[in-house]
């Protein structure tokens, strides 16, 4: 059968036409809506997102290191500011000819070999906008004449910036610290670009490092147009940076500069508070760094000065040195027998010794004082007394009075860290060692030796709280200051306590030389020694030798506590030298503690004092460190440094060993060396006592 034939007609091509056209129609219509639509979420929502990516391809921008907040004193003196900042940097866009420009530059600034080739180093990597730290920490001359060749120098920019100063120099460093540049563990952290901006530091150790937040402020901006290629069109306008905050401190400016003079060439340290308040005036550990140094860079040579020095000047004294109270705890000592029912008036016979068992307790005076009650025993810092009232009583009765007045105790106060030492007990001592509390424990913990354990500022805060009758707590941040509830003792037995310690300088004690010579107005104190070596029996029958023949390292520290006026305490002061062993007499704890009171009282008198016996110790505190760094770099045969030369330091700065860690390491050997000599003396006073006031 045959199939019918399709007929194609006119009308049937015309719709098969219109059909195709109007699907052709829709479909260039919905690419058409489609990008229309594209466009205009382009066009309006991401406007902004595009904007902003089309004008940082237009305009870079360089990152303007903000001003640090200063840190003031309570009265407002600057204890680290700001000052002008001569730099030199190289913008490698505009450079012409490099070769010619880094020459003439070596010769201005005189720059070392070693810093030329970081400058090169650092132009490969750089940006063409990117600024190139040349030089920072100018002199005036040096940058004038970088300023008058720059017609020489395209490419190269001279800048005014800010640098961190601290005007008392190395008597702030342990209070302040210091600032410095971001290392690249620091950078890595965070991935913040103002760490690896030209000129920007940040603290590095003690308030600058823990007020960081605040003392840092917000970065400021330099933009510039450059082309598709970074080429560099012009600048455009620079957005200022916003300074930090101000710090405001408790600390005396002129008082921190005074005792921080007034320890001489003692490795020691110092703290003062107002006993009103609970706000330290002083806090000073000496021999110190000068933390302008460390901010515009030590070379390894200093660096390696200061880590060998057997004074240990990379140490905070007052928070991280342990050392064994001595004496000092005598008075708290007597405050715990009143609180245990001890009489003020019950006497002791002190012979020279007392046999205990197998064993023989001495006291520090040989011949013994007699016949002796609470008063007489603190003033006369009879160790026999208080090896038999300890005896009697148990330490668990003493340790808590001792917890109670400050010892043992950690501080809210805003520094990176702090040893806060031991007040042993039985409980203590089983826990820490397995072995119980003997008899001889609780000698040697009357007297201040054996396990008892403390730092300066602790000792200080026992002072001020026997003086005051009020359980302060010390603060160094004006805006933190800690209020304070009277102190958990009778106030009777606090009155006997402070008349003895009136009668060790004022009545015939051992503190006598803390004497203050201003006219109707008494100290009160107790002198302290505390032992760092064993004294065998074979030695003290043999005589035991002076500390003047031992070696530095071997011989005692010296401490001494003290409050003013007697009659109505204001100020309250610790002192503790290492290794001073009372051997000069205007370089010993008393007349340290007692000419630092003076400046409160009479500061003209205290400074007159001052200035008649510090050029015997070889000058200022200035003077002695440069003679000592020319002494050590004679002795290494090292080149003197070149003034003015902050790029040879930066260039041979220690990057991967902050100043802070060294202390840190070095007070843990210390300490850990302090504690393990007086562990190894708990057996001392089995054959000997541990204490020799002067």
């Amino acid at each position: 059968m045959n199939q019918p034939t399709r007929v194609i007609t006119e009308a049937t091509q015309t719709y098969s036409f219109s059909r195709r056209a109007l699907v052709l129609g829709a479909g260039q219509a919905a690419v058409g809506l489609l990008l229309a639509g594209r466009m205009t979420w382009l066009a309006v929502a991401e406007n902004e997102h595009y904007s902003l990516l089309s004008e940082s391809n237009r305009v870079n921008m360089t990152l303007v290191p903000p001003r640090r907040g200063w840190i003031v004193d309570r009265n407002g003196v600057p204890i680290a500011n700001n000052r002008t900042d001569f730099r030199v940097d190289i913008i490698p866009d505009r450079l012409e000819n490099k070769d010619r420009t880094l020459g003439l530059l070596r010769d201005i600034l005189n720059l070392p070999a070693e810093e030329m080739e970081r400058i090169k180093t650092d132009l490969k990597r750089a940006a063409g906008f990117q600024p190139v730290q040349v030089s920072e920490n100018l002199d005036l001359e040096k940058f004038a004449a970088v300023s008058v060749h720059l017609p020489e120098l395209p490419g190269v920019a001279p800048s005014r910036g800010f640098a961190r100063s601290y005007p008392a120099g190395a008597a702030v460093a342990h209070l302040t610290g210091y600032v410095g540049a971001a290392s690249a563990e620091q950078y890595q952290k965070v991935k913040d670009p103002l760490m690896v901006t030209p000129g920007f530091k940040l603290g590095k150790d003690g308030l600058e490092k823990t007020l960081e937040p605040e003392l840092r402020g917000k970065p400021g901006a330099k933009r510039v147009e450059v082309t598709a290629r970074g080429k560099l069109v012009r600048e455009l306008a620079t957005r200022p940076d916003e300074p930090g905050r101000t710090a405001r401190l408790t600390i005396d400016a002129g008082l921190q500069e005074y005792a921080a003079r007034r320890l001489g060439t003692n490795s020691g340290s110092a703290v003062v508070i107002d006993v009103a308040t609970g706000e330290m005036l002083a806090m000073v550990s000496m021999p110190a760094y000068d933390p302008n140094s460390f901010s515009d860079g030590i070379s390894h040579l200093e660096w390696k000065m200061l880590s060998d020095d057997d004074h240990v000047p990379l140490m905070n004294k007052v928070l991280q040195g342990l050392y064994p109270p001595g004496s000092t705890v005598k008075p708290m000592n007597a405050l715990a027998l009143l609180e245990a029912g001890v009489h003020p008036d019950q006497s002791v016979n002190c012979s020279g010794a007392l046999k205990v068992g197998n064993g023989t307790f001495h006291c520090w005076k040989r011949g013994g004082h007699g016949g002796v009650n609470m008063r007489r025993a603190v003033a006369q810092s009879c160790d026999i007394y208080f090896y038999q009232m300890a005896r009697d009583i148990g330490y668990d009765r003493i340790a808590p009075v001792a917890r109670k007045l400050g010892l043992g105790q950690k501080y809210d106060l805003p520094f990176g860290s702090q040893r806060y030492g031991t007040v042993p007990d039985p409980e203590w001592k089983l826990k820490r060692y397995k072995q119980d509390w003997t008899v001889a424990d609780s000698l040697n913990a009357s007297i201040g030796q054996g396990y008892v354990l403390a730092n300066p500022l602790q000792l200080a805060v026992m002072a001020s709280r026997i003086a005051s009758g009020r359980a302060l707590t010390p603060s160094i941040l004006m805006d933190k200051v800690h209020p304070a509830g009277p102190l958990d003792v009778a106030p009777e037995h606090l009155d006997i306590i402070r008349d003895a310690m009136f009668a060790v300088v004022n009545d015939g004690g051992t503190g006598g030389a803390s004497r203050l010579q201003i006219p109707g107005i008494t100290i009160s104190g107790k002198t302290g020694t505390a032992q760092v070596r064993r004294i065998s029996m074979a030695e003290r029958r043999t005589g035991v030798l002076n500390n003047a023949a031992l070696p530095f390292k071997m011989r005692d520290h010296a401490l001494f506590i003290c409050f003013a006026p007697s009659d109505k305490p204001r100020y309250a002061a610790a002192v503790v030298l290492e290794h001073n062993a009372h051997l000069i007499r205007n370089l010993d704890t008393p007349m340290i503690g007692r000419d630092i009171l003076t400046y409160l009282l009479d500061r003209e008198r205290a400074v007159k004092s001052l200035e008649e016996v510090e050029p015997t110790w070889g000058g200022d505190i200035k003077t002695r460190m440069t003679a000592q760094n020319a002494a050590y770099r004679e002795a290494a045969n090292a080149p003197p440094p070149t003034v003015g030369a902050a790029t040879e330091i930066n260039a041979t700065a220690p990057t991967d060993a902050p100043a802070v860690e060294a202390a840190t390491s070095a007070a843990d050997a210390t300490a850990e060396a302090l504690a393990n000599a007086t562990r190894a003396g708990a057996g001392v006073a089995e054959t000997g006592s541990t204490e020799t006031d002067r």
